[in-house]
């Protein structure tokens, strides 16, 4: 019995070592699962409009304390049914300009003269690509990916380029943006 008691409090103690280390594993994989849905639904928007030869809009909405993203494929305005979509939610969600940390390193290594337009993260908004797959408006865009009430998690941004290829930075919490993807 004694040798049982031994055994299960070390088997505790380990456990209790591993919980949090796998929380964070699995908090990581979840803002780049969530990271890599949004690039891909910007680039299959992308295609979509190079593919039909003619404009299509990519929407953000909000959905309760969720957010759909996904291809507005008919220009109707909303994200119907059958068009292609991700749902952003749970720990994971967009969020606005000013709560991740500072993008002057993302800016940095894109060039002294670029800018990046965080408008359209946490906000319901749309942006169009045009038939050549190009960004239209021509402007460089940022979805932030995080979560505001634990940001010692890190963050994503997910940066659309003027000429429509997206790119995926990481920061910790108060650090520099690094580009993973």
């Amino acid at each position: 019995m004694a040798e049982l008691g031994v055994s299960l409090t070390v088997l505790l103690i380990l456990t209790a070592i591993a919980i949090p280390t796998l929380m964070r594993s699995f908090r990581t994989y979840q803002l780049n699962d969530a990271a890599a849905r949004l690039s891909d639904m910007l680039k299959f928007t992308r295609f979509e409009a190079v593919r039909r030869n003619t404009p299509v809009n990519f929407l953000i909405l909000p959905s309760g304390t969720d957010w759909i993203a996904g291809t507005d494929a008919n220009n109707n305005g909303s994200v119907d049914a059958t068009e292609k979509q991700i749902l952003i939610n749970g720990v994971v969600t967009l969020l606005p300009s000013g709560t991740p940390p500072n993008p002057a390193s993302i800016l940095a290594k894109l060039g002294a003269t670029s800018t990046l337009d965080a408008s359209k993260s946490g906000a319901a908004s749309s942006l169009a690509f045009d038939a050549r797959g190009a960004v239209s408006p021509l402007a460089a865009y940022v979805f932030y990916l995080g979560s505001a009430t634990h940001p010692e998690f890190g963050f994503r941004a997910v940066i659309l380029l003027p000429s429509g290829a997206t790119q995926i930075w990481t920061a910790p919490d108060g650090g520099t943006w690094q580009r993973i993807g």
